[in-house]
């Protein structure tokens, strides 16, 4: 995987005030940290990282990044960005961490899953469901893949693709081998409620209307008696 460069510098000041005003300058506050190594506070320009992993494979990006304003003179590192905080409204990146790698020693990473082809099932009809967008794997940081290619050309309605169909050379895929990708379920068919009418047998009608005369006639009548009582 090619490399690219980045420069920061030691960050001094902490707190919300000093991220306000590196914010305020153009920069992000951000650590660069390691196994058995010690954490680094440092300040990057977020739109040159964001530029150089657009270019690259997203977040599995492989980054030399040159770490100025140590006491020792410049630390060149090899990183990837290991995780990231995002502004929920303005979508800015406010804090970014940055893990230090060893081209000989296994990382764990998320590959994205890339749909390739059409569906037979989706032309009979059917609704690709994609489950799996991501899966973790096990390599060295030069043999991280770009993105796991699924063809789901031959999916009928039905049919699924697992994550024991897929292979990859250098890489150790770390997801349960039984857990599914990409399936094709069948379309969904709306059925309209069923509305009941109700069935009125041949001379009921007449007997409901001679019981409802009847009723009234004895209200006439019983309101008739309290009347000739009360005067």
């Amino acid at each position: 995987m090619e490399e690219r460069t980045l420069v920061a510098h030691r960050r001094e000041g902490k707190g919300k005030e000093e991220a306000r005003r590196l914010r305020h300058q153009g920069l992000i506050p951000a650590v660069v940290y390691g196994h058995r190594e010690e954490t680094i506070p440092i300040t990057l320009d977020p739109k040159e990282l964001f530029k150089i992993l657009r270019a690259g494979a997203g977040e599995r990006t492989l980054i030399n990044l040159t770490i100025e304003g140590l006491q020792g003179g410049p630390v060149t590192k090899t990183v990837i960005l290991k995780e990231k905080q995002v502004d929920p409204v303005k979508r800015t990146v406010l804090h970014a961490d940055l893990y230090t790698v060893a081209m000989d020693e296994k990382i764990d990473v998320s590959i994205p899953v890339h749909i390739v082809g059409k569906s037979q099932g989706v032309e009979l009809g059917g609704v690709l469901e994609q489950v799996l967008r991501e899966i973790e794997v096990e390599c060295l940081p030069g043999d991280i893949p770009p993105g796991i290619d699924v063809d789901v050309s031959a999916l009928d309605i039905g049919d699924s693709i697992h994550v024991s169909d897929i292979a990859l050379e250098k890489a150790k895929i770390l997801v349960d081998p039984e857990q599914t990708i990409v399936t094709v379920v069948p379309p969904t068919v709306y059925e309209e409620p069923v509305v009941e009418e109700e069935v009125v047998v041949e001379g009921e009608e007449v007997e409901e209307e001679e019981g409802e005369k009847k009723e009234e006639k004895a209200g006439k009548e019983e309101a008739a008696e309290e009347e000739s009582e009360s005067g």
